[in-house]
């Protein structure tokens, strides 16, 4: 474990800064997280953008002061140096499993979840709601929810233990179980989910309240 403490740059209710704070508290790395975007320092200031070039967060800021932007990007930085060969394989191949489960959880699952879910249904007041586009949403998360189903029987999504691609896979489904929408069937991943549950990191970073994002687009 390091000796000194990382800095996360990005608000608490940021699901992308929750993955980064879940993953480090797992990985037993010790941050600081500073708001940044959405009310708090802004993401256009030049001291930001000095870190995070796109303006987004989160950022992880070492402490020598280097700083690394991406979601992704930290994720690895952080299992490569400080994760256990369950976490974050040695073996070049088997390490590949789990990074391609991951850029899938991230590009296929998340990406699927937050806008065109999470942002309609939550994020939008009431009375601009298309029920019809979020059910539309829901039915495309679900179809590859569904491709996970079998491997969740195994415990995590890359076998037995707790690795990377559940980080990237596991922070949105609080607010998919949470927000209240239709659900398809799948009990595996309600298990999974419920398992994710009785972990202290992720109830700590991700299973938070989201009440000050409602109804603010």
């Amino acid at each position: 474990m390091p000796a000194e403490v990382y800095r996360v740059l990005g608000r608490a209710t940021s699901s992308n800064v929750q993955a980064l704070m879940w993953g480090a508290a797992e990985l037993s790395v010790p941050v600081a997280r500073e708001d940044w975007g959405e009310g708090f320092a802004p993401l256009d200031s030049p001291a930001f953008v000095a870190v995070s070039p796109m303006g987004r967060i989160p950022v992880l800021v070492a402490p020598d002061g280097a700083a690394i932007f991406e979601t992704a990007a930290t994720l690895r930085y952080l299992a490569a140096r400080y994760g256990d060969n369950g976490f974050w394989p040695r073996d070049a191949r088997a390490r590949a499993q789990v990074d391609a489960w991951a850029e899938w959880a991230k590009h296929h699952v998340a990406g699927a979840f937050t806008g065109p879910v999470f942002w309609r249904a939550v994020r939008t007041p009431p009375g601009r709601r298309d029920a019809a586009a979020i059910a539309r949403a829901t039915g495309r998360l679900e179809a590859d929810l569904a491709r996970a189903e079998e491997r969740l029987a195994h415990g995590f999504l890359c076998g037995g233990a707790l690795t990377l691609a559940d980080i990237q896979f596991g922070h949105v489904l609080f607010r998919y179980f949470d927000a209240g929408l239709a659900q398809a069937a799948l009990p595996n991943l309600r298990a999974y989910y419920d398992r994710l549950m009785e972990r202290p990191a992720y109830r700590k970073h991700v299973a938070i309240s989201y009440d000050s994002l409602r109804d603010t687009l």
